[in-house]
């Protein structure tokens, strides 16, 4: 009777530990661990990188090392099928510049999404997008880091497109080859913010935890086009260094934050259940633009300024790329309207962002406005809402 009454004890022990190991298979079944390695090329894109250091010596080579988990889609939901099968997930990056004095040993935690463009038995060819935030920069200091006017604060944005081809080396095992584009930026949160660009070869292994997947593959019906109309309201800061200021050095070199605040509306025609084409408006004020300051008490203090000297409008194509709920867009943009002022930057400008609809009309996201494909003006955080609409049939 003892053992009988342990034993049905022991039954909730045994059924738990059964679903318990069922629910691991289940987990680690589409899982990966990848490791890889990078050695590349840093672009000459401003003077601390070209040579003007503490070194006296261009910083022209890097290394980098990646630890990365990922899910393998298998084609549950139909965007999986659409982009033939990706994966994504979670990755740590790990650099060296070989001036660690100077730039320090960054690490970066971001977010990426790996998908073919072509399958073959063994073999993809893939390409690559990450984003994320990288810490552990040595930013610039005036006293003690004067140089280094790449990075103006210990954080920074962390941006990367690649591509890579993937062969199946064992049921568990795949070698990966391709390169990939970097770049870091804080977005002029905090200047001065010249930012890192790098491009090199990778090579990494990765090990799935379970064997191969079936794909499912399933009838995608036509597509229907649709309209949509978008209004979104955006904000944030800009980093202004007032150089001629006569106050103490450090005081001079943290600046002044001021507001960018605005509006864009864009007309999107869906023609795929992938892409988005349209054009796009936007009125933004900036209140950097012409910034002038007062000095009182060894702070610098911003003086008032016409409204209408700090407003700005573009206009610009607009690409969308549809992921799920998540979408890459890019934006070509040229100023329509603007004060003409000395220390314009350019009228052609870029716009590069992330959405992310969290229901059906609305959405929050991030966009990047900089120029010369690589100098960040400023960051947008915005919010918006849609209305859409069936187009006409073909």
């Amino acid at each position: 009777m003892n053992k009988f009454a342990l034993l049905l004890l022991m039954i909730p022990f045994i059924t738990y530990s059964q679903s318990d190991k069922k629910l691991k298979d289940n987990f680690f079944k589409n899982i990966s661990l990848q490791t890889g390695y990078q050695n590349g090329y840093v672009f000459a894109t401003n003077d601390f990188i070209k040579g003007v250091n503490a070194e006296k010596d261009i910083i022209n080579a890097f290394q980098s090392f990646t630890i990365k988990l990922a899910k393998q889609t298998t084609g549950k939901n139909q965007w999986e099928q659409l982009f033939k099968y990706p994966n994504y997930g979670i990755g740590i990056y790990m650099a060296d510049f070989h001036n660690p004095e100077e730039i320090g040993t960054p690490f970066a935690i971001y977010g990426f999404f790996n998908a073919p463009f072509k399958r073959w038995n063994k073999l993809t060819f893939n390409y690559e997008l990450g984003f994320g935030a990288t810490f552990n920069w040595k930013s610039f200091n005036p006293v003690n880091n004067q140089y280094n006017i790449s990075i103006g604060a210990g954080e920074s944005f962390y941006i990367d497109a690649g591509l890579n081809l993937q062969y199946n080396l064992t049921k568990k095992l795949d070698l990966e080859t391709g390169f990939s584009l970097t770049h870091f930026s804080n977005g002029a949160l905090k200047k001065p913010n010249k930012g890192i660009n790098t491009i090199g070869p990778k090579v990494s292994l990765k090990y799935n935890f379970a064997d191969r997947l079936h794909f499912i593959k399933s009838e995608i019906p036509k597509y229907e086009k649709e309209n949509e109309w978008l209004i979104t309201f955006f904000g944030g800061i800009k980093n202004v260094i007032f150089e001629d200021a006569t106050i103490d050095i450090i005081e001079k070199y943290e600046g002044l934050n001021f507001p960018v605040l605005g509006v864009s509306t864009v007309f999107n025609k869906q023609v795929s259940y992938k892409s988005k084409l349209g054009i796009g408006m936007s009125v933004s004020y900036n209140g950097a633009l012409d910034a002038q300051v007062a000095v009182e008490n060894n702070e610098l203090d911003a003086l008032d300024s016409p409204f209408s000297d700090k407003l700005q409008v573009s206009i610009y194509p607009s690409y969308e790329l549809i992921v799920n709920k998540v979408s890459l867009i890019l934006q070509p943009s040229f100023y329509l309207y603007r004060k003409n002022l000395k220390n314009n930057t350019p009228v052609f400008h870029q716009r590069i962002g992330l959405k992310y609809h969290f229901s059906d009309n609305f959405f929050a996201g991030i966009t990047l406005r900089d120029y010369d494909f690589q100098t960040s003006d400023f960051i947008e955080w915005n919010v918006g809402y849609r209305i859409k609409w069936r187009g006409k049939s073909d």
